[in-house]
């Protein structure tokens, strides 16, 4: 049966371990279009890395926030955007250097946004003025 274009909206609070919901309806809808099951876990864990970075950096854990996420289903591919409701990063995002953490010299954290670029076939964050970033990914079906 052909898939026809659906969205689906989920609005997460911004509490750290709700990110697992919006990492479940991602799955959900990736085994429904027939993903390859390690596409389905590639898609897990960058749509949970995606909402910690949300929660933890756009929303700065405010509880009074959520986070949006949008699955954008077709044919070919699935496209997840998270939306936070923060100031956007305001910053270019650069590489982390693994012997500088090793050494302690930098925070050990920062490897989300390049973990989840590796794990999905496109991926792109948008700040959008007085609206928050959007972290937009994209994984198609037969990759």
């Amino acid at each position: 049966m052909p898939v026809k274009q659906k969205t689906i909206d989920l609005s997460i609070p911004s509490i750290l371990g709700y990110e697992k919901v919006a990492m479940d309806a991602a799955a959900a809808a990736a085994k429904i279009m027939g993903f390859h099951k390690s596409r389905v876990e590639d898609l897990k864990t960058a749509v949970a890395e995606a909402c910690i970075n949300a929660i933890e950096h756009g929303n700065r854990l405010q509880q009074n926030t959520t986070v949006l996420v949008t699955l954008k289903i077709n044919k070919k591919s699935l496209e997840v955007n998270i939306k936070d409701q923060g100031k956007g990063i305001g910053r270019k995002i650069k590489m982390p250097k693994l012997e500088k953490q090793i050494a302690g010299a930098e925070d050990p954290r920062g490897w989300g946004m390049f973990l989840i670029k590796s794990l999905v076939d496109e991926m792109e964050i948008k700040n959008v003025p007085n609206e928050g970033t959007v972290t937009r990914m994209v994984i198609h079906v037969n990759r």
